[in-house]
């Protein structure tokens, strides 16, 4: 699993810094930032734990302090369906629409990004227009995924919340309830962790095999679904070494901008940022590639190096 890292990182090298051209990193850029779209990670702040449990009197303050205010937010709702309801299918309703929009340019970049690695090129409008294709098979895939994935997972997420908030407005907790929630979320975590996968072989097998076939991607999917029943061990070993190199990554990103405050405040805007971090996602859309390549040149999506002309000769027009 460890072979394809230093390919990898050659590839970034060759393609950022022999020689450096800014130019060059801002068109890439351009292209990984359309790859990544609406994939960046936020810092979600941590709770702050400062109950206090000695008390029991303000235990019994606080939970009734919750349920009403729980109860008057219901009464408001109730008064005010007339613009509530309007208003918050609205939001909905663009917040969808930006969401397919945003993935929609996602699986277009996932292949701009890729031709930008694969062929050592920068350029945006070729790519662009060449796998539009492919890039709508991509998005349709993956529409369809996560509405499988909203389907299978969003009732278990509104029976829990259901669940809590009875025991809530009932002031006591409830054993039955305590131990549906924990399990209905063991389930929604299973879930999440299969759609996760099939997202991530996804992205970074079936993609390259589009790409290289000019396939929609459910006939790529069939491709690679023989691969990988073929070599399951191989691919799930894969699946723990990517996990772990994504923590090194992180860690790695995280000290980079710890010691370059100035760098950091420039990584939180959209565009820059990914420029800023270009090194990183070449990387990583380089080793699953190199990863990849091992299973044949049929899955090599890295163009063979040409030949040095032998010395005394000329090389052919064309």
């Amino acid at each position: 699993m460890a072979e394809p890292v230093s390919p990898a990182l050659e590839r970034v090298k060759l393609m950022l810094f022999q020689p450096f051209d800014l130019g060059k990193w801002f068109v890439i850029g351009f292209c990984a930032w359309l790859a990544f779209l609406g994939e960046g990670g936020g810092g979600g702040g941590g709770g702050n734990f400062n109950g206090n449990f000695n008390a029991g009197n303000h235990s019994h303050e606080s939970a009734a302090d919750v349920r009403h205010g729980l109860e008057q937010a219901w009464s408001y709702i109730l008064n005010h369906l007339y613009w509530i309801v309007p208003v918050a299918a609205l939001v909905i309703l663009l917040c969808l629409t930006l969401g397919v929009l945003i993935l929609w340019l996602n699986c277009r970049g996932k292949f701009m990004f890729l031709r930008c690695v694969a062929l050592n090129k920068a350029e945006v409008v070729e790519p662009w227009n060449k796998f539009a294709r492919e890039g709508n098979s991509l998005f349709w895939f993956r529409l369809v995924l996560g509405l499988i994935g909203a389907v299978l997972t969003l009732p278990l997420l509104v029976t829990v919340a259901v669940l809590i908030l009875r025991m809530v407005f009932r002031g006591a907790p409830d054993v039955g309830g305590i131990v549906t929630a924990a399990v209905l979320m063991l389930v929604f975590i299973g879930l999440a962790i299969v759609f996760a996968i099939i997202r991530k072989f996804t992205v970074d097998f079936v993609v390259p095999i589009m790409f290289l076939r000019g396939e929609k991607c459910w006939t790529a999917w069939k491709e690679f679904y023989g691969l990988l029943s073929a070599n399951p061990g191989q691919f799930t070993l894969y699946i723990l070494f990517s996990i772990v190199l994504g923590i090194v990554i992180g860690m790695l990103v995280l000290l980079f901008m710890l010691v370059t405050c100035c760098f950091c405040c420039l990584m939180l805007l959209p565009y820059i940022g990914t420029v800023i971090l270009l090194p990183v996602l070449i990387f990583k859309r380089a080793y699953p590639l190199y990863y990849f390549a091992q299973y044949g040149p049929p899955y090599d999506v890295f163009p063979p190096p040409t030949a040095p002309p032998v010395a005394g000769t000329s090389p052919l027009p064309g």
